[in-house]
């Protein structure tokens, strides 16, 4: 039984990371494999089918999808791993902190992190998003204002109890170093959580981009960005409805991958 599903959390890692390779390919080649500008508009040439001149066709103001499919996925991912390294790095350097520093500042920082975690994260990003609606800082600092949260807390659980034990607190007598603590007895028994977590958040932040740009209060047209350009092209669903779906399955594909390549499709 045991062998069966790690077989099946195996196999689901290797999709996820041959979709996501994909994803990630088509996004940083795409400059050099299509020469189409994402944004050059050809109004003679408007919603062009799918495996004509283009090979994926063309949207309603005759831009070519395919370069604005790869433009829209180095923007999402760029915008989403920005996000997620931001949230990272402050939850893991005040998770530490709150290890290290003492009980008072360890309830001064669980306090800040449980009053974050008192408000829904959707109405966080909302309000950063509204404050520039358009803009990447405030959809930034939406995403990372409430994940940070989660890296917090795993930090500061497993690095008290690593600094406990008996060869963490001999290292620590003999003077050696908080940081060099941190790198050789914390770090490493974090990575693979925080690793794991990462991934997850990563989708979500890839998931949360779109969905603003639907809404209207995230990134704008003409802005290549999968949310921008499904919300574009909606309105000619029925002359063009494959047009309508590409970047949404692109959306779909990239989660997908994300959930199956940290293990979540084999359980």
């Amino acid at each position: 039984m045991t062998g069966r599903l790690t077989a099946r959390l195996a196999a689901s890692r290797w999709i996820g990371a041959v979709l996501l390779a994909g994803v990630v390919g088509f996004a940083l080649l795409g400059p050099w494999l299509i020469a189409a500008d994402p944004h050059r508009q050809n109004l003679g040439n408007i919603l062009a089918p799918i495996g004509g001149g283009d090979l994926l066709g063309t949207d309603q103001l005759g831009r070519s999808m395919l370069a604005r499919l790869a433009a829209a996925s180095r923007l999402s991912l760029a915008l989403a791993l920005a996000a997620v390294a931001g949230a990272a790095a402050t939850g893991v350097l005040l998770g530490l902190l709150a290890a290290n520093g003492g009980r008072l500042v360890e309830r001064g920082l669980s306090l800040l992190a449980d009053a974050v975690m008192a408000l829904p994260s959707v109405l966080l990003v909302l309000l950063f998003a509204s404050l520039g609606p358009g803009q990447f800082v405030f959809i930034y600092l939406g995403l990372a204002s409430y994940q940070w949260v989660e890296y917090f807390r795993v930090t500061r659980v497993v690095a008290s109890a690593e600094l406990r034990r008996p060869h963490v607190e001999a290292a620590r007598l003999n003077g050696f170093s908080r940081l060099y603590v941190a790198r050789r007895f914390l770090l490493p028994v974090l990575a693979p959580v925080l690793g794991t977590l990462m991934v997850f958040n990563l989708a979500t932040s890839i998931f949360t981009i779109s969905a603003l740009s639907v809404i209207g209060i995230g990134l704008r047209p003409p802005i290549a960005e999968w949310g921008t350009m499904t919300i574009e092209l909606l309105p000619y669903y029925d002359e063009a409805p494959l047009h309508a779906l590409l970047p949404t399955a692109m959306v779909a594909a990239t989660v997908l991958a994300l959930h199956l390549l940290a293990g979540r499709g084999a359980r």
